[in-house]
């Protein structure tokens, strides 16, 4: 097969790695502080969930409005943050009541971006609740005792973050033909292909040394789904910016643009391992129910 125009197929090209300095220390910082969150749990962890995805919401708001940030967007954002504080103390109950307030507060505002407000707190509501949801209580005080939400939430981790990294070097080196031009010129299906891979093995291998009693082919299908379910959620990112013109989220993260350009696919990867979780284990034991097989 012929290639199209600007997709040769080039592995030994030179290729620019300018970004790859500011990438690998952002990476680093949330990689240390996600680490830390997941350690302690419990409000430390609902306030960094809260206040990262109100930080994604922040762009969610100017990218749907396509307007400077207002008041009452300041408003809507600090309702994100409180949605994960309210956790703790009053599961997502809680956070339905302060994204209520907030979709009621985005309708009186301005009716002609209510919609697209609303579907952003919810969206970014429902997200915090499942990562909350998996992460669960601390149980680093029972002697003998596996924390099931630390190594749920470090499992997703290891997955999403093994993925972009696989999805970023293979397609920056090998290039070829593009996996969704209309929606995101620089994707390729290398990319895809090679973020998969390694997104599958890293999920894997943390699987065998942690859950070594659960069935090896449930954590490599487990990884691969949620592998390829954060790379549709890319996409879908991808898309939802190209519908209103916007090139990044934001600039908050050297070398990766916005944060949510950083968490798209954590978020579907996130829902995705709650539903699997909530299904076999129920809604009080989320990761132990896709760990444990």
């Amino acid at each position: 097969m012929t290639d199209k125009p600007g997709t040769e197929f080039t592995p030994f090209a030179k290729r620019s790695w300018t970004d790859l300095g500011p990438r690998v220390a952002s990476a680093l910082v949330l990689i240390a502080v996600t680490a830390a969150g997941l350690y302690f749990g419990g409000y430390i962890f609902s306030a960094i969930v809260g206040a990262v995805f109100a930080g994604c919401y922040r762009e969610w708001d100017r990218m749907v409005t396509l307007k400077p940030m207002t008041a009452v967007g300041g408003v809507l954002v600090a309702l994100v943050a409180l949605s994960g504080l309210l956790y703790p103390a009053f599961g997502v109950f809680g956070g339905l009541v302060a994204i209520a307030i907030g979709c009621a507060i985005a309708l009186v505002d301005d009716r002609q971006t209510a919609a697209w407000r609303c579907v952003g707190l919810v969206f970014f509501s429902l997200v915090i609740a499942a990562v909350l949801q998996i992460r669960g209580a601390s149980l680093w005080n029972v002697p003998g005792a596996m924390d099931w939400g630390f190594w749920g939430g470090f499992f997703m981790g290891v997955v999403v973050w093994a993925t972009d990294t696989g999805a970023y070097f293979t397609g920056r080196q090998v290039g070829g033909e593009k996996l969704a031009p209309d929606i995101s010129p620089s994707k390729t299906w290398s990319g895809a292909v090679g973020g998969l891979a390694i997104g599958t093995l890293g999920g894997l291998v943390l699987w065998l040394i942690v859950v070594p009693q659960s069935p090896w082919y449930i954590g490599l299908l487990l990884a691969a789904a949620t592998s390829v379910v954060g790379q549709v959620g890319d996409l879908t990112e991808s898309a939802l910016k190209r519908r209103f013109r916007v090139k990044d989220s934001g600039d908050i993260i050297p070398g990766h643009g916005g944060l949510m350009d950083r968490l798209d696919s954590t978020t579907f990867g996130a829902l995705f391992l709650f539903g699997v979780g909530a299904l076999h284990g129920g809604t009080g034991a989320v990761a132990q129910g896709f760990l444990g097989w």
